[in-house]
């Protein structure tokens, strides 16, 4: 039997038929109705079903707008925020929760469409955004969009479809603006023209023309305005333009749909497509907040490895200070709660098996249990870092952790440890060729002349000057080092995301010059502070100048806390502590930046919510609203406000627009009829899985309840994701799989991307890739919430593994067994 979502959840097919959601499409309205003994009548339950019909179409709306979302941002030169977009839209699909909601009601109306919309969705991020390739993700778009709609047509009729294809046309028009704000205006401009051509293309086209020739009329020529104006560079004409576009399709809708509920819930659903698209463009041109935390998180990496230089140098006091002081940071940072929520294993990995062992280790004098610690504050905070970053945002924080342990082989050279310099040169070279992070694929992708720069010219350079002892040939590969990394930086990133890993590596800096205080070098940790601040005075790839302009009084401290250091380090003084306070104002400095450039697009993006509630005010189905559900129209209204103010404050909007998007959605089911039957949750957690209801899917021998207490790692599974996607553990190591969040998951090895000598291993104890795949679509293996999945690597190497049901979202992982 296949196995549906619905079939899993629910257990029983006699709940599928009382809803009667296969194969009913009623459009109208309805009369109301009761037994005698006071339930509802058939009729009523047929009402509530079409009700609840009509706002599930009404979400798919949202959705295909979403997936336009991901590709105009792809459109405008932001392939990773649309790769993004899509990514966060296949989560909230699959998490979707409620009786009716966007996910089961698709895959219960047309299987098959259900499963082409799952393929586009996840390719228009995995085979086109990641990869840069437009074009494959407007084709996907196109794939995904038509689904959907075809969708709509079986599950609510052709004239409530059609009605809902005119706003989805319009919705999408309105992604001009975001691409014209952010100063895209080409992508702008074939945003309109693909609008215009898929008007012109569907069954809505002569629809409306012929219900209502003045709404026609004002439709179209509004969709080319918008298209002329972003030929023009004309921002304000594409604003309006798209404004009348938007306002022409929802009177449109009206006119074509059989009833006022459906055109109305579709109306809601345009407002949602606009929060999202406040939050696509609050998210161009600048790294999120999350990217700040990363960058901060880089420092601690720095700080674990200065320790272990002062305990090589036989001052084990001051090296447990530097980690006591890092643990203390840490404790009160604003990136220890993202790195908990980012990946609970890095994040104890980090802590416990880095921090607090390397502080353990240097108080017992172990040197091997020093290096084993520092290599878990490395592989934690890499796996953190991965975890919180998207794009090249990793790649470029390594970028900052290589000029920070360059400037610590530069300075030990300096102190006569020209073997140690040697190591450390030497073990960033394996670090590169291993590609943490993803930092040597990014850089030869990037410009390739730059990478040979790098490895071959400099980096080799370097470790045979160390070699060799040539103090000349040491300062000039040095320098090249830095000069080709900043280089990197500037090409791979904005101003904002080089501003933060240029700020790390200050940070890093000036951690060096208090060590070397410590040492009995002042007077170099005095040269090294100075040259901090010249570095920062020519600009530091716009850093400089970024800091400034985003805040004075913060770039004023930023400069002054980096001049007491120096004046510390030459009259005597407190070197760490000023070291300390500089790294405080370097942080600060990074989230600043980060927020004032995810910012650049702030106000513009609080603008289009704001007109998102004007309109709101104003139309058709305010009254609607209002008047079918009261709590949830106040609770409509006041998430929107909540959003605006998010967006002025440039904080928490990702969390702000999912609470907007869910309120705007249980609006749709009001507006349609079904105000009970609307999501009560958040819309990203519960679908089912813990109601108690049963389910026909089994584990297998090796999926247990919870999670065993001598497992060595543990990998949460998330709704669409393996955290971390790569687990780097030693031959022998127990793993467990989770289930974190999302629908049931599989964890099945691809037979032929494990070891060769290896035993085949999957969840449900499969002795082969092909049978797992069929056990899971009889019902086998599966991962539900509150089990795990356990297995112990026997054998060396790379086993990549997938889970079959998020298969197409890139729900993959790869378990590096050394």
């Amino acid at each position: 039997m296949r196995q549906t979502r619905r079939t899993w959840l629910k257990g029983s097919g006699a709940a599928i038929a009382s809803l009667a959601l296969a194969g009913c499409s009623g459009n109208g309205d309805g009369d109301d109705g009761s037994t005698d003994d006071g339930g509802p009548s058939s009729d009523e339950q047929s009402v509530t079903v079409e009700s609840a019909e009509r706002a599930v179409a009404a979400e798919w709306n949202a959705m295909r707008a979403r997936l336009w979302d991901a590709l105009t941002a792809g459109e405008a030169g932001e392939a990773g925020t649309g790769a993004a977009i899509a990514g966060d839209t296949f989560e909230r699909f699959e998490t979707a929760s409620g009786e009716y909601n966007a996910h089961e009601v698709l895959e219960e109306t047309d299987h098959d469409r259900y499963e082409a919309f799952e393929e586009a969705l996840g390719e228009l991020r995995t085979e086109g955004l990641d990869r840069g390739d437009v074009g494959r993700a407007r084709e996907e778009t196109v794939i995904g969009s038509d689904e959907l709609g075809q969708a709509q047509t079986a599950l609510v009729g052709e004239e409530t479809a059609q009605a809902l294809d005119l706003q989805s046309i319009g919705t999408s028009t309105a992604d001009a603006v975001v691409a014209a704000e952010a100063g895209a205006f080409d992508a702008a401009e074939t945003v309109a023209t693909d609008a215009l051509e898929r008007f012109e293309e569907a069954a809505v086209h002569d629809a409306i023309k012929e219900a209502d020739g003045e709404i026609y009329e004002r439709f179209e020529s509004a969709l080319k305005a918008v298209a002329a104006a972003a030929g023009e560079e004309d921002l304000e004409g594409v604003r309006s333009s798209a404004t009348d576009t938007l306002a022409a399709a929802n009177e449109g809708a009206y006119a074509l749909a059989p009833s006022e509920s459906a055109a109305g819930a579709g109306q809601i659903a345009t407002y949602q497509a606009r929060g999202w698209d406040a939050a696509a463009l609050s998210g161009l041109g600048g790294p999120s907040t999350a990217f700040a935390h990363a960058a901060a998180l880089t420092g601690y990496r720095a700080r674990a490895h200065d320790a272990v230089w002062l305990f090589e140098r036989g001052h084990g006091d001051a090296a447990g200070r530097v980690v006591e002081n890092a643990f203390a940071h840490f404790e009160g940072a604003r990136a220890h709660e993202a790195l908990e929520e980012a990946s609970e294993d890095a994040y104890h990995r980090f802590e416990e098996d880095g921090l607090d062992a390397l502080a353990t280790a240097i108080e017992n004098d172990d040197p091997e249990g020093v290096e084993s610690a520092v290599t878990a504050v490395d592989e934690g905070l890499v796996t953190g870092i991965e975890a919180l970053g998207t794009g090249v945002e990793p790649a470029l924080l390594e970028a900052s952790f290589f000029r920070a342990r360059l400037g610590d082989a530069v300075e030990r050279y300096r102190l006569g440890e020209s073997e140690v310099a040697a190591e450390i040169a030497s073990g960033l070279f394996e670090t590169f060729e291993a590609n943490e992070a993803d930092f040597h694929e990014t850089l030869e992708e990037t410009d390739h002349d730059l990478y040979e720069t790098f490895e071959d010219e400099h980096l080799n350079g370097l470790i045979d000057a160390f070699e060799n002892g040539d103090d000349a040939a040491v300062a000039d590969h040095a320098d090249g080092l830095a000069a080709t990394l900043l280089e990197f930086e500037t090409t791979a990133g904005t101003t904002a995301q080089v501003s933060a890993v240029e700020s790390a590596a200050m940070a890093a800096r000036a951690f060096d010059a208090a060590a070397l205080d410590v040492l009995g070098a002042a007077d170099r940790a005095e040269t090294v502070l100075q040259e901090i601040f010249e570095d920062f005075e020519r600009g530091a790839g716009g850093f400089h100048e970024a800091l400034e302009e985003a805040d004075h009084d913060r770039y004023e401290s930023f400069e002054g806390a980096l001049g007491d250091a120096r004046n510390a380090a030459a009259d005597g003084g407190d070197v760490s502590a000023a070291a300390r306070a500089f790294n405080e104002q370097a942080i600060e400095a990074t989230y600043t930046v980060a927020a004032d450039a995810g910012g650049s697009f702030g106000d513009a993006a609080a603008s289009l919510a704001s007109d998102a509630l004007a309109s709101f005010e104003g139309a058709r189905t305010h009254e609607l609203l209002e008047e079918a559900d009261h709590d949830i129209y106040e609770g409509f209204e006041a998430a929107l406000e909540d959003y605006i103010g998010a967006l002025e404050d440039g904080s928490d909007v990702e969390a702000a627009a999912e609470t907007f998007a869910t309120a705007a959605l249980r609006a749709q089911f009001a507006v349609a009829g079904a105000p009970d039957a609307a999501p009560s949750g958040d819309g990203t957690g519960d679908s089912g899985e813990g109601s108690g209801s049963e389910t026909d899917l089994e584990g297998g021998p090796n999926v247990v309840a919870g999670v065993p207490d001598d497992a060595d790692h543990v990998v949460d599974m998330q709704a669409v994701a393996f955290e971390p996607e790569t687990l780097t553990v030693a031959q022998g190591d127990t793993v467990a799989w989770k289930h974190a969040a999302g629908e049931p998951h599989s964890v099945t090895a691809y037979e032929d991307r494990i070891p060769d000598d290896a035993d085949y291993w999957a969840s449900g104890g499969f002795d082969g890739e092909d049978a797992a795949r069929e056990g899971w679509e009889n019902g086998k293996g599966a991962v539900q919430s509150g089990e795990s999945y356990v297995h112990t690597f026997e054998t060396t190497g790379e086993h990549e593994y997938v889970c079959i049901p998020h298969e197409k979202a890139g729900m993959v992982g790869t378990v590096v067994v050394e």
